[in-house]
């Protein structure tokens, strides 16, 4: 009999020619052949690009699901979002967005029962909505706005300034800004911020950027910007400046890329004082909380990996004089402000946030009860302000920012997402499963009410697992289409996170990275084993560090998934760190060139670099971004290119490039949509399961 023909043909992919390239580590000696593929300004990696681009869109644009999907999310999707608050100057500075508007609009008003008034649209910068908004930074009197824009989801950001009284946008424009932070003066003159040092190609090894903190003058040339601190002879080392609330001290946060341990500079802000080297770099954790004249509070690692709330006499700062608000508890703390003269404490209970309120003793005073397990924003607030903001959200309830007021203990709604969706219908569970070393690992588990386990539920097992990021339950819009199509949701809360703390994060870097796959791999087995799933009904899905995740994981367990979704992935462990901010990882990652041992370790899991001939592996979408410059494109055409030479199985395997689109920063709604919807429908075809939304 013949084999009953695909309804849904796949043209074979374009050519990928190969290189004699091997590089030598430490004596071992490790090919590369699709190292020609690292330059996105060649020609023809360009036109391979865009071959992969039709060739994916001819397939996904024949499934059936797709427009469904498409629809029901768009649908889903409609809805007013309230993404963010700032009080300053006795105004309400608040983010909304009306449903499908691509970016975020920013209002003002003067009391919180007040009309809001536009006042920044984001969405008139570009017709195409890939110029988004981030960092917001008002003067004191909020009559100022400093604010970032970023193109395309770059990583590269410049700042801008206008009136929030008249709505005049200032000429001025600071450019070479990536991750920067504003610190304004109380008299309105101008603010701190800090920037690298030019880059001849942004896309390039910027390795040898400094990081300086300048001062700019409100309605001046940024040539005329004084440096004020810089250390050219520690070009890795990052400078975060801002003002304690106070406005008498300048503070800088230093430090490596995303390694937690900071250091701490202060100085007074006004004058030409040097600055005080408060805290060493490179020690542990110490988040600046806030102060009381010269007594700063921090939160800090040291010595406590669950953290705890010290408090550092500046003027008499060594460690021995340092005293003890907040010890360190039976749950990791995730962060601390002052506000309203409390502590407002937010903590991982079993990878869920819990908000507690101390006294500036450090005595207990009352939790704030949230309405399920979910995950906490501190939003806004004030050192001297009873009134505080939060967010609130959970896998089946949107995002609500509530006011707290400290003198009632009051907890009142600002915003009350209301969309199409009964989250009656489905439920959120928390389970523990045993990983291969016998740690017990926490997975929450969302699905309709009544699911029966008997192994044809088609699952989605998610996860991250590095960095610190604790992997609390977020609402998403896909998920809840994923549900009603008849979907399960599983969040694992694998090692490398901050779940349970430092502990729990080194347990998942460095030389302990296989702790993270053998995490995953546990609990995908464990869904399996109870019946929620079987193998040919899962699917896998991770984003960034969690793409690193899901591609070791297919050439370490290749039987055990039906489908992987790989979304940006790091790929190649030998040299992430040559491009753009690959270096700051290395805390985390290792360096292969540099550490022997870190080679061995990289290398025995590194994904393009352990894809097997011959091997049957599941059905694959790669998705990445061509302006992504945070983890650049070429990990995901590496890796799919090695699956394409090699794989025994029958695919499909696609690879899936968003055109003016980066690693998700500040990407437009209808890019989400669209996204989204393709990696849905490619889920529901390879898990054979029939959309009727």
């Amino acid at each position: 009999m013949a084999p009953t023909p695909n309804p849904y043909p796949l043209t074979a992919p374009p050519t990928t020619p190969k290189t004699d390239q091997i590089d030598d580590y430490h004596g071992t000696l490790v090919p590369d052949p699709y190292r020609w593929l690292e330059d996105a300004t060649d020609p023809q990696v360009q036109e391979w690009t865009r071959h992969h681009n039709i060739r994916t869109r001819e397939f996904l644009d024949q499934l059936p699901a797709l427009p469904k999907i498409k629809a029901r999310m768009t649908t889903l999707w409609n809805f007013a979002k309230f993404t963010g608050i700032h009080k300053t100057g006795g105004r309400y500075f608040i983010s909304k967005n009306d449903g499908l508007q691509n970016q975020s609009v920013i209002y003002q008003q003067d009391a919180l029962s007040a009309e809001p008034t536009p006042m920044l649209d984001p969405n008139a910068l570009s017709a195409d909505g890939t110029i988004a908004v981030f960092n917001q930074a008002y003067s004191k009197d909020g009559n100022l706005l400093a604010y970032s824009l970023s193109s395309s989801g770059s990583d590269w950001q410049e700042i801008h300034l206008m009136d929030t009284t008249t709505g005049e946008k200032f000429t001025e424009v600071l450019k070479w800004c990536k991750f920067s932070g504003i610190g304004w003066k109380p008299d309105n003159r101008g603010f701190f911020y800090n920037r690298l040092t030019q880059p001849e190609d942004v896309w390039g090894d910027d390795t040898k950027l400094r990081s300086q903190v300048w001062w700019h003058a409100v309605d001046t040339p940024q040539t005329a910007d004084e440096l004020i601190y810089e250390n050219p002879n520690d070009p890795g080392l990052r400078y975060w400046p801002f003002l304690t609330s106070d406005k008498e001290y300048l503070v800088l946060h230093t430090g490596r890329g995303t390694d937690r341990r900071n250091g701490i500079f202060l100085r007074p802000t006004e004058g030409q004082v040097e600055f005080q080297h408060l805290v060493e770099d490179g020690i542990a954790k110490f988040n600046f909380v806030g102060n009381q004249e010269n007594i700063f509070y921090f939160l800090t690692d040291l010595d406590t990996p669950n953290g705890r709330l010290v408090a550092i006499d500046i003027k008499n700062p060594t460690q021995e004089n340092w005293r003890e608000i907040i010890p360190e508890g039976s749950d990791a703390i995730a962060s601390i402000a002052l506000w309203g003269q409390h502590f407002i404490v937010k903590t991982n209970h079993h990878a869920h946030n819990q908000i507690k309120i101390y006294d500036l003793a450090g005595q207990y005073l009352r939790d704030i009860l949230l309405p399920t397990m979910g995950t906490v924003g501190l939003l806004e607030g004030d050192q001297a302000d009873p009134e505080f903001f939060i967010s609130f959200e959970s896998f089946l309830f949107p995002r609500a920012i509530f006011r707290y007021d400290l003198n009632t203990a009051e907890l009142s709604p600002l915003s009350e997402p209301s969309l199409d969706f009964d989250p009656a219908a489905y439920e959120t569970n928390q389970v523990f499963y045993a990983s291969q070393d016998g740690t017990q690992i926490p997975m929450f588990l969302t699905h309709k009410k009544g699911l029966e386990k008997n192994g044809n539920n088609p699952t989605i097992l998610y996860a991250y697992g590095g960095f610190t990021l604790a992997q609390t339950p977020i609402f998403n819009v896909w998920n809840l289409v994923w549900l009603e199509m008849g979907g399960t949701f599983a969040l694992a809360n694998i090692r490398g996170g901050s779940e349970y703390g430092e502990a729990w994060h080194k347990g998942g870097i460095l030389g302990n990275k296989q702790n993270v796959f053998d995490d995953f791999i546990a609990g995908a087995e464990w869904l399996i084993a109870q019946g929620y799933t079987r193998k040919e009904k899962l699917a896998i899905e991770g984003r960034s560090n969690g793409g690193l995740l899901t591609a070791a994981c297919i050439t370490q367990r290749p039987d055990l998934y039906g489908a992987v979704l790989c979304w940006v992935p790091v790929t190649d462990m030998l040299r992430f760190h040559k491009f753009t901010v690959g270096r700051f990882w290395v805390s985390d990652y290792g360096n292969a060139e540099e550490d022997p041992e870190a080679f061995e370790y990289l290398y025995a899991y590194s994904p393009i670099h352990n894809v097997q001939a011959g091997v049957a592996y599941p059905p694959l979408i790669v998705t990445t971004g061509d302006t992504d410059d945070r983890v650049v494109p070429s990990h995901s055409k590496k890796f799919i290119a090695e699956v394409l030479e090699k794989t025994a199985g029958k695919g499909p395997y696609l690879l899936r490039i968003d055109l003016k689109a980066g690693h998700k920063l500040g990407k437009p709604t209808y890019k989400l949509i669209e996204e989204h919807a393709d990696v849905w429908a490619f889920a529901a075809y390879t898990l054979g399961l029939e959309v009727n939304l």
